[in-house]
C-alpha cells in the first residue's frame, strides 16, 4: 500500500476543528525567546507556546475518501528544521485561560530568508519570513569594506529571491573616495546603494524613507555603523537591536532571541547576528553563477554550457565579459572565491 506525506497545515488532522471552532486568533510572530513566540494580534501581544504536531510530518496511508474509513497516522518524521516557527510569520493560535496562546497554524510564507543551524545536522534554520528587503550593511572605512562578503550576501539574497539594498557607511572615513567608487560597480549591475554618514548626514533621510512601512532585514559585522545609523533613522532603536544582537551571538549563533522590532514611521526591522554560518549552504557551485545577476546572461553561452564552472575552462563566455569589461573583475575575483569555498566546505 502506498502512503503519503503531508506537512502541518496539509492535512484535516492537523488539530482537533471542533475543538477550536470559532476561537483561532490570527497575529504576525515578532519575536523568539527560547521556546517562547510573541504574537502581535494588532491589538495585543499574547506569549504563544507551540504545538508539538508543527514540528512533525504526518504519514498517513492511501485510502479511496469514499471508502468512510477513518485515517490513522501510519508514521511521523520530525521536520529538518530547528523552528518551524519564524520571526515574520502569520500564524493561529487558541488563546488559554491564562492568557497566553497555542500556535496550532501557520500561514504560506512569501519568502523565507535561512541558515544551516550550527551544529552537525544539516538542519534549516529560518531567520525570518514575509520580508520585504535585505539590506547588507558594509562600511566604507574603519573597518574596511569587506567586498567578497557583501557579495557572498547578494548571492545569498538572489538565492532568497527577495529584494536587496546595499547600505555603505562610513563615508565622511571615505577619503580617497575608493569605496564610494567600488560601490558604483553595485548600483551599475541593479542593486539600489545608499552612501551614508551620521557624521554628516548624507543618506540618512534616504535610508529612513527605505525602511518606512517594510519588513527589513539587516546584515552586518559589527562595528560597520548599524547601531548609530538605526538610532538616526529612530532614537534608541539601534541600541535596542544591538542588545539583543549581542546578546543573540553570544549564544554561539543557536539564534535562541530574534526580534522585529517597529518603526514608529511603519514597518519594522530584524537583526541578523552570526554572519559567518550565513547564507548559500544549500547552494550547488554550479549554481553560483546564476546568483550573480551580471553573469546571468553569459553562462549559457559558454562552450561547456551549464557545467561550465568559469574558472578555468576554455571559450568560457563568463571569463570572456571580463576580459571586456562586462563583468567587474573584482566580483568575478569574489566569485571565484566562494565558488572554491563552497565546493570545499559545501556552504
Amino acid at each position: 500500500m502506498q502512503a503519503t506525506i503531508h506537512h502541518k497545515g496539509e492535512t484535516e488532522d492537523r488539530f482537533n476543528e471542533r475543538e477550536v471552532a470559532g476561537t483561532l486568533i490570527e497575529g504576525i510572530v515578532f519575536k523568539k525567546l527560547q521556546g517562547h513566540y510573541f504574537v502581535y494580534t494588532g491589538t495585543d501581544t499574547i506569549t504563544c507556546s507551540l504545538s508539538n504536531r508543527l514540528r512533525k510530518y504526518f504519514q498517513y496511508p492511501t485510502s479511496d475518501p469514499a471508502s468512510g474509513t477513518l485515517r490513522r497516522v501510519q508514521k511521523v518524521h520530525d521536520i529538518r528544521m530547528v523552528d518551524p516557527v519564524a520571526v515574520g510569520d502569520v500564524v493561529r493560535f487558541i488563546p488559554m485561560d491564562d492568557g497566553t496562546g497555542h500556535i496550532k497554524d501557520i500561514a504560506p510564507r512569501r519568502n523565507k530568508l535561512m541558515r544551516q543551524a550550527a551544529g552537525e545536522k544539516a538542519l534549516e534554520q529560518i531567520i525570518a519570513a514575509n520580508v520585504d528587503q535585505i539590506i547588507p550593511i558594509i562600511s566604507a572605512a574603519n573597518p574596511k569594506p569587506k567586498w567578497q562578503m557583501l557579495d557572498r550576501s547578494l548571492a545569498m539574497i538572489e538565492s532568497s529571491n527577495i529584494p536587496g539594498l546595499i547600505c555603505l557607511t562610513k563615508t565622511d572615513l571615505d577619503k580617497r573616495g575608493k569605496a564610494i567608487e567600488t560601490s558604483q560597480i553595485y548600483e551599475d549591475i541593479g542593486y539600489p546603494v545608499i552612501r551614508s554618514s551620521t557624521v554628516t548626514g548624507q543618506g540618512i533621510d534616504e535610508f529612513r524613507r527605505a525602511v518606512q512601512g517594510k519588513t527589513s532585514v539587516l546584515i552586518g559585522m559589527s562595528g560597520v555603523g548599524k547601531t548609530t545609523l538605526l538610532n538616526e533613522v529612530q532614537p534608541g532603536l539601534g541600541l535596542k537591536v544591538n542588545e539583543v544582537s549581542q546578546a543573540t551571538d553570544k549564544g554561539k549563533h543557536t539564534t535562541t532571541h530574534l526580534e522585529m522590532f517597529p518603526l514608529d514611521s511603519g514597518g519594522g526591522v530584524v537583526d541578523t547576528p552570526g554572519m559567518k554560518i550565513f547564507g548559500l549552504w544549500d547552494t550547488d557551485p554550479s549554481e553560483l553563477a546564476q546568483l550573480f545577476v551580471e553573469m546571468q546572461p553569459y553562462v549559457s553561452q559558454c562552450h561547456f554550457g551549464l557545467s561550465c564552472t568559469h574558472t578555468h575552462e576554455p571559450n568560457c563566455s563568463v571569463k570572456d565579459a571580463v576580459e571586456e569589461g562586462e563583468i567587474s573583475e573584482l566580483r568575478y575575483k569574489n566569485y571565484q572565491k566562494i565558488f572554491q569555498y563552497i565546493r570545499a566546505n559545501g556552504k
